[in-house]
């Protein structure tokens, strides 16, 4: 570590993010982690079954790291509004590592069961949610602010990067080394991350006077709620996970794969990607004066989607809708971190994206269990047309908001 700690937001703008030191570490940190996160679906997945676990099974491991996410990720925005947000980083890291590892060594060494790999799931499910608001906040300390767009848009791109090269070579890994090395693989690049994160040097955001945790709450609460253009996105995310959830988690892979063939259903999500990727290069210069405005009006994207599985009209048309929603949600993906991270006090901030996670995600489980039935009963494209029109008419309501339409970046 350096001897001396600077604050980068007011230092002169670099050529480019990547020459800070300490975004560097942050970049290198989080993408390795990604990775390893990339893998770990994939081989969990297929140690449940090696245990004779059923989907229903399966399902609960999974249940379990999600619950315990959305439990303990406002926890974690108060943490890291309190503590340095890169100890808040570094630790998580480490205690991924070590749980990670011996998720790992049970499988390798035939001792696992299912309440094994559930009861460690929830724990790695706690790591990511207590340092989830911290990384994300850390963002802005990293680099000078006129960067912090570029900054962000280098996160998303290598985080997009690192899930497609991850889920990839999952199957590979898990068909030549088995379930535990795969696994083993996912503790490395924790054990990495926590390294380059504890390298990281920027000086600690002088917390508000010390309160109770749900004090705490609130004023993270009251922070929210005092940005309109805020809590409105929030709830219109809300209303996406909602609905779209069980589009591509349920409904999508059976329309696909009875119209054309499980292959199409990769290829569909492949165009997805691919339209990450292109919305992430495109943010690197695109820049707009009304970057909220702009991102919200590429929401009205993500809609193609579900309208072009409920047209069945042909899988081109499936992997345009794809790429367009993907391209959408990128653009708006990172002119809405842009926004919270110039508007909002620094010493909230943690706490800020931790109620927009909560805000987001909540209503996804609840959007899962519900897809099945309410489809059966209406019919699949009929259900998904519904979707579309929900998620285009949720969007636009948005867009009536001022806060929404006249919110301007600062650099």
């Amino acid at each position: 570590m350096t001897g001396t700690t600077t604050d980068a937001r007011s230092e002169p703008a670099l050529s480019s993010p990547w020459a800070a030191r300490n975004f560097r570490l942050l970049l290198i940190g989080q993408t390795t982690s990604n990775l390893g996160n990339a893998i770990t679906p994939v081989a969990l997945a297929f140690a449940v079954l090696e245990l004779g676990g059923s989907a229903s099974e399966l399902g609960l491991v999974v249940a379990s790291f999600a619950a315990a996410e959305v439990l303990t990720v406002l926890f974690g925005g108060v943490l890291g509004d309190r503590v340095p947000r890169k100890v808040m980083m570094e630790g998580s890291a480490a205690a991924a590592a070590l749980t990670q590892t011996v998720i790992a060594i049970s499988l390798i060494g035939g001792w696992s069961s299912l309440p094994v790999l559930s009861g460690l799931a929830m724990l790695n499910g706690c790591f990511a949610a207590l340092s989830a608001p911290s990384s994300q906040a850390l963002t802005q300390q990293t680099v000078p602010a006129a960067n912090l767009s570029s900054a962000i848009s280098l996160r998303r791109i290598a985080q997009n990067t690192a899930q497609i090269v991850g889920f990839g070579v999952a199957g590979i890994l898990v068909a030549a080394f088995g379930s535990g090395w795969a696994i083993a693989i996912d503790a490395a690049t924790f054990a990495i991350a926590a390294v380059c994160f504890a390298n990281i040097d920027v000086p600690h955001v002088a917390p508000e006077q010390s309160r109770k945790l749900l004090a705490d709450l609130r004023a993270g609460g009251a922070e929210v709620f005092r940005h309109t253009w805020l809590w409105i996105l929030i709830g219109q995310a809300l209303v996406y996970h909602l609905f779209y959830g069980g589009v591509q988690g349920v409904l999508g892979p059976i329309v696909v794969e009875d119209a054309y063939s499980e292959a199409a259903w990769g290829w569909a999500l492949a165009a997805l990607m691919f339209g990450f990727m292109v919305g992430g290069l495109v943010s690197l210069r695109y820049r707009p004066g009304r970057g909220l405005f702009v991102g919200t009006v590429m929401l009205t994207l993500t809609a193609a989607f579900p309208a072009a599985l409920a047209l069945e009209s042909g899988l081109w048309l499936i992997l345009a809708g794809a790429f367009l929603h993907g391209f959408g949600l990128e653009i708006f993906s990172v002119n809405w971190d842009l926004s919270i991270q110039q508007n909002v006090a620094p010493d909230k901030l943690a706490r800020v994206y931790s109620f927009d996670i909560v805000g987001s995600f909540v209503a996804r489980p609840l959007g899962l269990a519900l897809t099945g039935p309410v489809a059966e009963a209406v019919g699949l494209s009929a259900w998904i047309a519904v979707v579309a029109t929900v998620m285009l008419g949720s969007t636009l309501l948005a867009l009536c908001a001022r806060s929404v339409r006249d919110l301007r970046r600062t650099a």
